[in-house]
């Protein structure tokens, strides 16, 4: 029987239209199965689904079809976004034969529900950790009296620290996701608020260079256990979900923006607030399991498959060459030539973010159903175009491009990320995915240093970006030339040293 949850009730016309959407087999939100009713009810129950329970009945009653459904949903963090769409689709009057669109094209089940939120919302502490340095750079330059140069290096430097990362995921390979995930879940945000007391610039710096590579290794752990943890149509929803989510949580860092208003040293209160994101680390703590991938028989410590790793790091080399000075370097651009204060700022990057959380949705869903490489051929330069055109332009013209390249890039997203932890087998999937990781920075490091210097130098953000968005001709063509669909093959098929041990021939 179902336990605590919710109950919907809904009465429908007693016609053969109605009579035949509500006696139907569900298989949208969840795969149904029939119960045991009567002659008057009709019950159905989940065969497989997100629900901890789940039960419909369809009963016959003075002209009318009364519709019950009682379920139990658990979504963590986020079921405050996931219920009440649940509870409208419940009730719609829509086909139940397809997923909507917010929700993955497989029915996960209630333990992957579980993982999936966990992570989440380890995501917005990732995210938070690894958005603060960059929101905050140039309220402590000026408090420092840091120019240009100096801020385009003290980016590379807290980039370089990615190296402290690696442990990470030679253990995560080795001890497992879970142990691993809980240590640094704890540690990203207690280092990155040190940075709220640094007394000068090169210590915030070194606080930040510490900080934020433990939170890059939150961020590719999470993936690693989305990746490993969800069916296989259903990778590249499960990453627009944690970049959702990260969204949010880089959108907690932005809207605090504010706060840096109120004195020279007010940018300080904003590492205070990182403390904040103790609390998703002991839930993990408490209730994330290890992944089911991790647990199986799997090769330790295999060889690196070089072509791959080739493939996806020449993508997250070069695709960074540019995302990272855009994003490092749009506040000051804001501050400095468009005269925004740090409210207008922050109301900036919240208006123009916020709609790419739609496209992270459509992208996530396209990739899984259509396939990744087409989505990444058509995405990446449109929106590349209108993010380095927004540096250009001024007045609504800019407001209007960032909003449309954030909104374009963000569906190709899910489609670029998912490849990081698809084409590697479970015994170096956390290993490939931070090394993967360490190249994309080295590409922002490029990016930083030549946007810092081209600037001192006298070149407009908008011809520096212009210029940096080349890069991303490299990427197409490594897309269009290399780069393998992954789209609905299990991991165990892309990666046949795990099923080979997996499945051993006896």
């Amino acid at each position: 029987m179902p336990g605590r949850g919710s109950t919907l009730t809904r009465t429908w016309p007693d016609d053969e239209h109605h009579r035949a959407l509500l006696t139907a087999r569900r298989d949208d939100l969840l795969a149904e199965r029939p119960g045991h009713g009567d002659d008057a009810t009709e019950r159905w129950v989940q065969e497989h689904g997100p629900f901890r329970s789940y039960e419909r009945t369809v009963t016959a009653a003075g002209g009318s079809l009364v519709e019950e459904t009682r379920f139990d949903l658990h979504v963590p963090s986020f079921g405050w976004l996931f219920v009440p769409l649940t509870r409208r689709r419940i009730v719609s009057a829509q086909r139940r034969d397809h997923s909507p669109w917010w929700a993955p094209s497989d029915h996960l089940d209630s333990r992957q529900v579980l993982v999936l939120g966990i992570i989440a919302a380890l995501s917005m502490s990732s995210a938070f950790v690894n958005t603060l340095f960059t929101q905050t750079v140039n309220f402590a330059a000026d408090d420092f009296a840091v120019g240009d140069w100096g801020v385009g290096v003290a980016g590379a430097v807290v980039r370089v620290g990615i190296v402290i990362a690696l442990p990470a995921a030679l253990l995560a390979d080795r001890i497992g996701r879970r142990r691993v995930i809980n240590v640094v879940a704890w540690a990203a945000p207690i280092v990155t608020a040190l940075g709220a007391v640094a007394p000068n610039f090169p210590s915030l710096v070194a606080t930040q260079t510490i900080g934020r590579p433990l939170g890059l290794a939150l961020d590719f752990l999470v993936g690693v256990v989305a990746a490993e943890e969800v069916p296989r149509n259903s990778r590249a929803y499960a990453v627009s979900v944690l970049a959702l989510a990260s969204g949010l949580g880089a959108g907690v860092a932005v809207v605090s923006l504010p706060l840096a208003d109120l004195a020279d040293n007010a940018w300080r209160l904003l590492y205070v607030i990182a403390l904040i994101w103790l609390v998703p680390a002991v839930d993990a703590m408490r209730r994330l399991p290890e992944t089911t991938r991790f647990r199986r028989r799997h090769v330790i410590a295999p060889r690196l498959d070089r072509r791959r790793f080739a493939i996806l790091g020449g993508i997250a080399f070069l695709a960074n060459i540019f995302v990272a000075p855009a994003s490092f370097f749009q506040n000051r651009y804001l501050e400095d030539v468009r005269g925004y204060s740090a409210l207008v700022i922050a109301t900036f990057t919240l208006v123009t973010a916020t709609p790419a959380a739609v496209g992270l949705m459509v992208g996530g869903r396209v990739a899984d159903a259509a396939g990744r490489r087409r989505l990444i051929a058509v995405a990446l330069p449109l929106g590349t175009v209108l993010v380095a055109a927004s540096f250009a332009v001024g007045g609504v013209a800019m407001w209007l491009a960032m909003t449309a390249g954030a909104v374009v890039g963000s569906i190709a997203f899910p489609a670029m990320s998912v490849y990081r932890t698809e084409l590697f087998p479970t015994g170096n999937r956390s290993w490939a995915a931070a090394l993967l990781t360490v190249l994309a920075l080295l590409g922002g490091i490029g990016g930083l240093l030549a946007a810092g210097g081209l600037r001192d130098a006298g070149w407009s953000y908008g011809s520096i970006m212009g210029m940096l968005s080349l890069a991303q001709l490299g990427v197409l063509a490594i897309v269009a030339t290399t780069l393998p669909e992954t789209a609905h093959r299990s991991l165990e098929e892309l990666n046949p040293l795990d099923r080979a041990v997996a499945e051993p021939s006896s």
